[in-house]
């Protein structure tokens, strides 16, 4: 007997089941209506402002050149030993701890910390005083702003000689003075203790009339509406000056003292001029120490290093004078 034979057409094998073609490949969903009507608008914006955009270009690059470009090298040379002699090397943190190992670091910071102290406790007050008094003069305040701001306009070099010879201790002006009422006079840039704060008079001197300026155009904006009713509830001078004059300029006090400290930190040319540093580093600031590190000692990454150490000090004041500013303006 044959065995059964089997059939002779096989069986049909089964498809796996595989997804479509136009499903294996995602779908980009369509933009919707407001992302269009978004994108639409930054570039309406863009085609207003192109005109705006190309005039500022010049200062933006001039900016990025000058200003942005010497932070990040002076940044990067910190870590570089470089001499301009032999090729620049790195050296990491050698040159910080050459900075802050370093004697005059300390007297530097000392001086420069005592001297912004000086400028606070006088020659904050004195541009305050002056631009009350000429507020209330009812003649000549032409004259005495013209006076007050005469120093702010000479130049430096001028005011260098014009004090040197103020301070001589043999023919200066102000011993003579003093001999005058029969006081003994002094050795004002010969003396560790009299040269710092000798110094902080011509800075005084040099610089308060912009300041006064400041505080006269503050004092031009308090209302007159004001004073009229303080004066008729019966208020005196100083009540007045006490609770209306210095709380309505009292924002533009709080600016002029950060940018004051600001300022002041950075004080480099009357200690350049007079006195060199001396006496006995007596008036040594921290940017003269940067001067002397680049330029005669040729140690360009110390200086460096301390540029950056005195640029994060001042960054602390610069974000504070910002967020009063923000304020103020919010406030307006």
């Amino acid at each position: 007997m044959g065995l059964p034979s089997s059939s002779s057409s096989p069986l049909p094998l089964r498809k796996s089941a595989l997804p479509p073609r136009n499903m294996l490949t995602p779908k980009r969903a369509p933009a919707s209506r407001q992302e269009r009507q978004v994108g639409q608008k930054l570039l309406l914006v863009f085609r207003r402002n192109l005109s705006g955009y190309l005039f500022l270009l010049p200062a933006l690059l001039v900016f990025a050149f000058f200003v942005w470009y010497p932070i990040v090298l002076g940044f990067s040379i910190s870590f570089q030993s470089i001499d301009m002699i032999n090729p620049p090397a790195w050296v990491g943190w050698a040159n910080y701890h050459h900075v802050l190992t370093d004697p005059l670091f300390a007297v530097a910071w000392r001086n420069t910390v005592a001297f912004t102290f000086y400028a606070l406790l006088f020659g904050y007050v004195i541009p305050i005083v002056l631009a009350l008094l000429i507020n209330e003069m009812r003649h000549g305040k032409g004259f005495f702003r013209l006076a007050f701001y005469l120093p702010v306009m000479l130049p430096p070099i001028v005011t260098v000689f014009l004090w040197r010879w103020i301070y001589n201790p043999d023919s200066g002006l102000l011993n003579a003075l003093l001999s005058l009422v029969h006081l003994p006079g002094g050795l004002w840039l010969e003396t560790p203790g009299s040269a710092l704060p000798a110094l902080m008079v011509i800075a005084t001197w040099s610089n308060a009339g912009s300041t006064m300026l400041i505080y006269l155009a503050a004092l031009q904006g308090v209302s007159a509406t004001l004073y009229e009713a303080s004066e008729i509830d019966g208020a005196s001078i100083w009540r007045r000056l006490w609770h209306v004059t210095l709380p309505a300029i009292r924002p533009i006090m709080l600016l002029m003292l950060v940018l004051q400290v600001i300022g002041t930190m950075q004080v480099f040319t009357e200690p350049f001029t007079i006195t060199g540093g001396g006496p006995q580093h007596a008036t040594v600031s921290v940017l003269l120490l940067i001067y002397n590190y680049a330029f005669q000692d040729a140690d360009f990454g110390s200086a460096s290093a301390l540029g950056v150490i005195l640029f994060l000090a001042l960054a602390v004041f610069a974000l504070i004078y910002m967020r009063m500013t923000n304020r103020l303006m919010q406030g307006d």
